[in-house]
């Protein structure tokens, strides 16, 4: 730019600015000036307009030949372990996220997407960091919020030591009493090992985040008995620090009673999945989206899609504006109407007009990957405020704004995402018993099914003992994809399971 176009030095870099924050736009601002100096250089405008051409592509992404070379190295490298190793090589691309509330939800969805399962934190599987059991990837410890280092370690030397914790007053009997696990760093530096880092905050860190969920106990009744198990435990654990002798050392006897546990009733799947992210900050043992997987997989548009179609929305107006002069009011409307199944997060409302007009309201939509933001306007959230509350899944229609640097999307109007699911769904499967040989003994079914209707084709699943066969039902013979269609046909004898594809 210098030495071709004469830019002073202040020009070249707005240029090279330009071209290292890939903005092509500015770059093409400066084309003619390039020419114009390259001219009163001594060169051709032809010459320097060939000259400017070399340079746009590094706008977009240019490397000198010994950078793409490493770059092409590792990508390689990382292609092969994924496609070898998916689960280790999943598991370390979680450790190295395992802090980041942004990073975690989108490698775990690109864990299951290439059929590696995630699974939540559980005292007798996981490790400090994210690691691999029997195929699954195992949530670490560390990646637990109010779970330090030595908690984990402590947890895992322990368990490692003297085996898998039996139940739960077995875990906080043992860890209560374990020494800290201290790093070599912190030995070296002639740190002494004091007691055990796990406090009871850390066991109901543990507890809300499902880490015993495999222990026989539900989480509100741990919950609702941690106080008095904890210090129960520590009485067990540390009762022979007070210098004082059993009465029963030297006998089969117990010492203590076993604890009695008051049971509470279970929460709700939801709740958990609410406890999970609060604590991990995404999903793990499931996702509020789970009963809506096929509509959110119809849908349009999603955290990951939005900002490809707020370009292809921009383009589109940009392309209109051209066609029709640069009329504004024409281009409008233009833009295409998508739609986007999530769950409604940090929703808040606002007066227009300096707080004297009428209320909108935005908020974000949690989905797989991240989330959206949606945008109501007075006339739509007029109708909709009623209907729309937080920490609920809804799919919703409108527009997506793209006059803004982080898209959203402009709701128009809310949708069921139920019947989107059931409209997604095309196939009701029945598997049936193992001991059924009678077409007599399925007659209940057959009438069942005879009186049903919808838009599924229907499966059979029959197992004779040496083979599994998988029927199809006449075309005449459909089904529709509802909850309660599923729950009365697992209510009839012979029907082992249901479920829709």
């Amino acid at each position: 730019s210098q030495k071709i176009a004469g830019f002073s030095l202040g020009g070249a870099d707005m240029l090279r600015r330009a071209m290292g924050k890939k903005k092509p736009e500015v770059m093409m601002g400066k084309k003619v000036e390039f020419e114009e100096g390259a001219v009163k250089q001594g060169f051709t405008k032809e010459h320097a307009d060939e000259i400017f051409e070399i340079m746009i592509p590094f706008a977009g992404y240019g490397f000198n030949k010994s950078h793409a070379a490493a770059y092409s190295v590792l990508a390689y490298r990382t292609g092969w372990l994924k496609a070898n190793k998916p689960a280790e090589f999943m598991a370390a691309n979680l450790t190295n996220e395992i802090t980041s509330t942004d990073g975690l939800p989108a490698y775990i969805a690109e864990a299951r997407r290439i059929g590696v399962p995630v699974d939540p934190p559980d005292v007798n599987r996981s490790d400090a960091i994210f690691d691999v059991v029997d195929g699954h990837i195992v949530f670490g410890f560390k990646g637990i919020k109010g779970m330090g280092d030595g908690a984990a370690r402590t947890i895992v030397k322990e368990r490692e030591a003297n085996g898998p914790y039996k139940d739960f007053m077995d875990f906080l009997i043992r860890v209560i009493g374990a020494k800290e696990e201290l790093t070599p760093e912190e030995k070296a530096e002639g740190k002494i090992a004091g007691r055990s880092p796990i406090n009871k905050k850390a066991v109901e860190v543990l507890i809300k985040c499902g880490g015993f969920d495999n222990l026989g106990k539900n989480r509100p009744t741990l919950i609702s008995n941690l106080d008095r198990a904890y210090a129960y435990a520590e009485k067990i654990a540390l009762g022979s620090d007070d210098g004082q002798l059993s009465l029963f050392g030297d006998t089969d006897e117990k010492e203590y009673t076993d604890y009695v546990f008051e049971e509470v009733e279970d929460c709700s799947r939801l709740e958990k999945l609410n406890m999970e992210k609060d604590l991990i900050g995404c999903y793990v043992s499931g996702h509020p989206l789970d009963d809506y997987k096929k509509a959110y997989d119809k849908a349009t548009v999603n955290s990951l899609t939005i900002a490809r179609a707020a370009k292809e929305d921009k383009a589109l107006k940009d392309a209109m504006l051209a066609a029709n002069g640069g009329n504004a009011w024409k281009a409008k409307n233009a833009g295409k109407v998508h739609t986007a199944v999530g769950m409604v997060t940090e929703l808040r409302t606002i007066r227009t007009k300096h707080g004297e007009g009428p209320e909108m309201a935005f908020a974000k939509l949690q989905d797989y990957n991240g989330s959206l933001d949606l945008t109501f306007f007075p006339k739509t959230w007029e109708v909709l405020k009623g209907k729309v509350q937080n920490e609920t899944v809804y799919a919703f229609k409108g527009k997506v704004d793209s006059s803004r640097e982080q898209p959203s999307l402009l709701v128009d109007s809310i949708e069921d995402p139920n019947v989107l699911q059931e409209k997604a769904i095309e196939e009701v499967h029945i598997q049936l018993e193992s001991g059924f040989n009678d077409e007599k003994q399925i007659f209940n079914l057959k009438e069942y099914l005879f009186g049903a209707s919808g838009a599924c084709s229907v499966y059979f699943h029959i197992d004779t003992g040496t083979d599994t066969y998988i029927v199809k039902a006449s075309n005449q013979l459909t089904a529709p994809a509802t909850k309660e269609f599923a729950e009365d046909l697992k209510a009839i004898p012979f029907v082992k399971d249901v479920w829709f594809i």
